[in-house]
């Protein structure tokens, strides 16, 4: 008895059409697109509204004043030179350390003097289960638009 050759016209067929210019071109948006996917969905599901990873000065102080948690990730000397009233200082080197000391249930915003320590911050609090989000332009520009400082800049 004979033996009944495979099929291979579906092999075939696949493998002209990723060899034509179409096909290489579907395959690369299909991946594009899975990619895009990921990537929007990665924000862990939180809708809340300091959910966003980096907001402006004055998205901040509408939230500053609604209530939020606002973490000051400065340096002891820079807190005591001036801060925003009614926030929290834990500067950034010993956040991991006093991580349990920050609310859980409650959105975090989280500034620094430019905005640069505040992403790192930020960051870590993400990773931990946070939800949080840094400030753009620091306390500098806080205190640039006039929103409340106790203290002043040097």
């Amino acid at each position: 008895m004979p033996k009944k050759k495979k099929p291979t016209q579906n092999r075939n067929s696949i493998s002209a059409f990723l060899r034509k210019p179409a096909g290489q071109v579907t395959v690369v948006a299909i991946v594009a697109l899975i990619i895009y996917l990921i990537a929007a969905n990665s924000g862990g599901g939180t809708t809340s509204t300091a959910s966003a990873r980096e907001i402006s000065v004055d998205q901040a102080y509408e939230l500053y004043q609604a209530g939020t948690f606002v973490l000051d990730v400065r340096t002891q000397e820079e807190w005591d030179e001036y801060h925003a009233p009614n926030t929290t200082l834990i500067p950034l080197d010993e956040l991991e350390a006093r991580i349990s000391e920050l609310p859980k249930d409650q959105d975090i915003v989280i500034v620094c003097r430019s905005g640069n320590r505040s992403q790192q911050a930020r960051d870590i609090l993400l990773d931990a289960g946070f939800s949080a989000t840094s400030m753009a332009g620091g306390l500098k520009e806080w205190y640039a638009k006039g929103y409340p400082i106790e203290g002043a800049p040097q």
